[in-house]
């Protein structure tokens, strides 16, 4: 798969959006996306937007519609083969995930297709469960474009930092400041996972990391590392590069890179 994706994508630009288009439609596709590692493919797809070779405008619209098609396609197979998808193998063996999805959505059906979305393991399945209960269209339809919308971008944006640091030309040394950006990004993504972790520590059930990470750490794990990574953020903006860096993203993301 990522070697005809590579192939694609060194062929022509439009060839590289249907790539963005074919990784977001199998990552939205039911159960397709449960085996499929679209969050380290549209991190590399973003690298190619951050580096210049395509579009940012272009690719957002090619993930949405990929995203689209992979959604509504779920939803309808949800509805129409509801009797053999219960009775699969498949899903008996995630019968929890399942269950937990259709709870869910049955408290708070427009909330769980927004935020399913951008979550890994529920993302080909809500739009499929969400089917298989016969929501209707009218509560399916809203949250699942608003969410369409987003997620291409979001999805985008490691790979889009990535790439635009490696156009900050070699010959300014500019290879500590790269490290130093990659430190920062990894601390702030680890604030944000331990701040996660730790508000729905009381709500969810135990985990494999729950005897590492148990909720009295947490409590002063998480905001430690919140404080640490922002200041590491701000600390950065004051790098010389720091300024060249921001334009190079700036150029990337209205287009005129």
């Amino acid at each position: 798969m990522e070697a005809l994706l590579e192939h694609f994508i060194t062929q022509s630009v439009a060839y590289s959006l249907f790539a963005v288009m074919l990784v977001a439609f199998l990552e939205s596709l039911a159960l397709v996306g449960l085996i499929l590692p679209g969050t380290v493919m549209m991190a590399g797809l973003g690298a190619l937007i951050g580096g210049g070779q395509v579009g940012f405008y272009h690719a957002w619209a090619a993930g949405i519609i990929g995203c689209l098609l992979g959604d509504w396609i779920s939803f309808w197979l949800g509805g129409r083969f509801k009797g053999p998808l219960h009775r699969w193998s498949f899903m008996k063996k995630n019968k929890a995930l399942l269950d937990k999805t259709e709870h869910a959505l049955h408290q708070h059906s427009m909330f769980t297709i927004l935020v399913g979305r951008f979550v890994g393991p529920t993302r080909p399945l809500v739009p499929m469960v969400a089917g298989m209960l016969d929501l209707p269209v009218s509560k399916f339809i809203v949250p699942n474009i608003i969410g369409c919308i987003f997620w291409p971008p979001i999805y985008f944006l490691p790979g889009i930092l990535a790439g635009a640091a490696i156009d900050i030309p070699a010959d300014m040394q500019s290879g500590s400041f790269k490290w130093l950006l990659l430190l920062v990004a990894l601390g702030l993504w680890l604030a944000g996972w331990l701040c996660w972790r730790w508000w729905r520590s009381g709500k969810a059930s135990a985990d494999r990391l729950t005897q590492y990470l148990p909720r009295a750490r947490l409590h002063w794990l998480a905001p430690t590392m919140a404080v640490l990574a922002i200041g590491s953020f701000v600390a950065i903006q004051m790098h010389p590069l720091m300024p060249i860096y921001r334009e190079i993203l700036w150029k990337v993301l209205t287009g005129h890179h």
